[in-house]
């Protein structure tokens, strides 16, 4: 009975603070000792209310802060002159900066707001039918429930995955493999592929003499003057025809990937 009536009390004063508080002009002196009073004494509905959020992998100092940041923003827009009393308007607007803070900041791989907003509908609708079904709800039963199609359930479902992430330092063996040690990297021949493809008919385009000047030097690592005594020619020659013969092949090649 004495907890009773001093949260009764509590309440009393509380309420005291914020009609107080509402019946001093904006720039009244004493205004903000007051208002400061008043975020103080109702800072219980604040740690009350962050509390039913506690457990969804958010520390709670950090939803008390963000319940007191809802508060605070309460305190500061309360109208008393729209016949709304302080706690019916704090608790929507305390509430909201909780999901507010879930949707906006907690989400490991940003999705659209609709898909968040669509989880949020998909978690508080399988709760519902959790209850009232005996039985985990299919994707036909949150459908119905909500008033949307299957595919969108579907697609909700699908962006909650986007909710938490694991890291890429996570150990997967007892050797201490990492999940990141897994990840293939990027392959330098996927990049010379396509050019390797296209080489073939670029070089049939050249003079039978240039081709076999090229498979030398390139394919059958010769030096110039190996290949100038092969084929009877001159070094100096043996450069200006392939020097020639990769010109032709450069501007080719850039002509099939424009």
């Amino acid at each position: 009975m004495t907890v009773i009536a001093n949260a009764a009390t509590s309440t009393d004063r509380a309420n005291e603070l914020i009609a107080a508080m509402a019946a001093l002009p904006a720039d009244h002196p004493s205004r903000p000792g007051v208002r400061d009073q008043v975020v103080k004494a109702w800072l219980p509905l604040a740690r009350r209310l962050s509390s039913r959020y506690a457990n969804r992998g958010e520390p709670r100092d950090d939803l008390c802060q963000v319940a007191v940041l809802g508060l605070i923003q309460a305190v500061d827009r309360f109208d008393a002159a729209r016949g709304v009393d302080f706690v019916g308007f704090a608790i929507p607007t305390i509430v909201g900066e909780l999901k507010r803070h879930f949707r906006d900041k907690t989400w490991s791989v940003r999705v659209p707001r609709r898909l968040q907003e669509l989880r949020l509908a998909i978690t508080g609708a399988n709760s519902t039918l959790g209850h009232t079904l005996g039985r985990s709800p299919t994707v036909a039963d949150i459908a119905g429930h909500l008033g949307i199609s299957q595919d969108d359930v579907i697609e909700g479902l699908e962006g909650a995955r986007a909710y938490n992430s694991t890291s890429l330092s996570t150990p997967i063996t007892e050797g201490g493999t990492e999940l990141g040690d897994t990840l293939g990297g990027e392959d330098a021949g996927y990049d010379l592929a396509e050019l390797r493809i296209a080489l073939g008919p670029a070089l049939a385009g050249l003079a039978e003499r240039e081709q076999k000047i090229v498979s030398l030097r390139f394919y059958g690592n010769l030096t110039q003057q190996q290949i100038a005594e092969q084929i009877g020619v001159s070094q100096m020659h043996v450069s200006r025809l392939l020097a020639g013969a990769l010109t032709k092949l450069r501007q080719q090649l850039d002509t099939d990937h424009v």
